[in-house]
Formats: structure tokens, C-alpha cells, sequence
């Protein structure tokens, strides 16, 4: 956190509605550069729905969401996605298409409307599924890869897209153990090395604790928004689940279990 930094999101007043519920009311929180936000809570509190909202793919029932000081309806969608990438829960692939033209399709923001992808773009791709330990793979089909290595082309796109703010929902989901921490240890060193700010929503609580310094706590009709260590406790988590958990460990290490 940088005292002084202009929030790369801002959220006043956000509510988030459904038909017949409501998910959450009067949210404030500023994500300011070289932070990670994790939101977590039970199924169906509305994690998706708040990620989508603070994405600009859906309007919030009430409250104001700004990138950089800048109200989101007053940017274009082309503005937007220079600002910030987006990942879904899961990836369509709505017509075939090689592993290198998926990740080129981050690029798209940044080329003129009619242009082509340059040298630089096609490098700047090929870095990227390096990244994420798929180098080599360019002329595979998409779709004739797994759960877990489409998702790892999915990320390489959002890295190549290279934007100040990413949104991910459930980064790690189709991933084994391994590529989980190197996916998730590959946006801890954007956010250090060259300030990215990050917000995603995470199933697992110690990937939570691991990763964010910041959490957004979802569920029963509220959200709760603050630094990691006041939000992500055991009291405060075995009430949003409804079930008692017991925190151990320390550091990197620390994580809640079922009591």
C-alpha cells in the first residue's frame, strides 16, 4: 500500500442484488497499487456477482465503482479492458483456434481497430505461456488441451493483456498443487515487482491467507471489507460458513481448519 496512491478500483456504496435477495449493502473499499484482495465466502453469497459488478460486466443495484478516479460507465469497453484484465470461472472456446492465437486475444486492447498483431504482441505472448510453464505449445489446438492447462492459457492471456488491475475468479480452480502456487506465486510478483493490483475470488481459505493482504468477506446479506489479518480470522469465518474453524500455523504456512 502507497500513501498517497490514486486506487486503481474504488467502490462507494456498492450494493448487489439478485431477484429476491439481497448480497450485500453500503460496500467501500479502495484496492490502491501493489495490493492483493481476496473475497471469500459460501456459495451463493455473491462472490462472482461483486467480481463481475467490480469488472463493469454487470451494474451494481447502488454505489459507484472507479477505476483510477474514473467513474466506470464513463469508460469505454475498450478503455476498460486496457485497465484492467478479467478472468471467468471457467473459458468457451467458441471456435477453434491454436494456443498462441487464445493468448493474442489479450492483446486485442492495445491494437487499432483493423491491425494485426505485431512482432512485439506475438512476444509478448510467447512470454507469457513461458510463464505459465506451457512454452512450446503455440500450435496446439485449444481445445484439445486439459482443465488444467486451458486454464493456465486462459492467465497467460490475462498476462499478456499486461493491465495495472486483474480480476480472477477462482485462479486457481482446475489446477494441481504445483501449478496452483506457481500461478498464484506469478501475480504475487507482479503486484511486488511491478505494482499490479489484484482481486480474486478463492475457494481455498489458506491460498487467502498465503497471497492477500487485503480480503473482502461475502455472505448472509453483508460483505466486510479490510486488511487480511482483521477480516480472514477464526471467529470471524466460522460465522460467515456457519461452522466453527480453528486457525494454525504462522506465516505462509498459517490456514483454518474444520473444528
Amino acid at each position: 500500500m502507497r500513501s498517497g496512491s490514486t486506487p486503481r478500483l474504488s467502490a462507494r456504496g456498492v450494493a448487489l442484488a439478485v431477484p429476491g435477495r439481497a448480497l450485500c449493502t453500503g460496500l467501500d473499499f479502495d484496492v490502491l497499487p501493489g495490493e492483493c484482495w481476496a473475497i471469500v465466502g459460501p456459495n451463493g453469497a455473491g462472490k462472482t456477482t461483486l467480481l463481475s459488478a467490480l469488472a463493469g460486466l454487470r451494474p451494481p443495484a447502488a454505489g459507484e465503482i472507479r477505476y483510477d478516479g474514473a467513474p466506470l460507465p464513463a469508460l469505454s469497453p475498450r478503455e476498460r479492458a486496457r485497465r484492467r484484465g478479467w478472468l471467468p470461472q471457467d473459458s468457451v472456446d467458441y471456435f477453434p483456434a491454436t494456443v498462441l492465437e487464445t493468448v493474442l486475444v489479450g492483446r486485442h486492447p492495445h491494437l487499432a481497430r483493423w491491425q494485426w498483431e505485431t512482432a512485439a504482441d506475438v512476444g509478448r505472448a510467447r512470454r507469457a505461456l513461458a510463464d505459465v510453464g506451457l512454452g512450446g505449445f503455440d500450435a496446439r489446438q485449444a481445445g484439445s488441451l486439459s482443465g488444467g492447462e486451458r486454464r493456465r492459457v486462459a492467465l497467460a492471456a490475462v498476462l499478456a493483456q499486461d493491465p495495472d488491475l486483474i480480476l480472477l475468479d477462482e485462479p486457481s480452480s482446475h489446477l494441481d498443487l504445483v501449478h496452483q502456487i506457481a500461478a498464484l506465486d506469478i501475480l504475487a510478483r507482479l503486484r511486488r515487482e511491478r505494482g499490479k493490483s489484484i482481486v480474486m475470488v478463492l475457494h481455498d481459505l489458506h491460498l487467502a491467507l498465503r497471497y492477500a493482504d487485503h480480503a473482502i468477506a461475502l455472505g448472509g446479506g453483508s460483505a466486510t471489507a479490510g486488511p487480511a489479518d482483521a477480516v480472514l480470522t477464526a471467529d470471524a469465518l466460522s460465522r460467515l460458513f456457519g461452522h466453527p474453524l480453528l486457525a494454525l500455523g504462522e506465516g505462509s504456512a498459517r490456514t483454518f481448519v474444520p473444528a
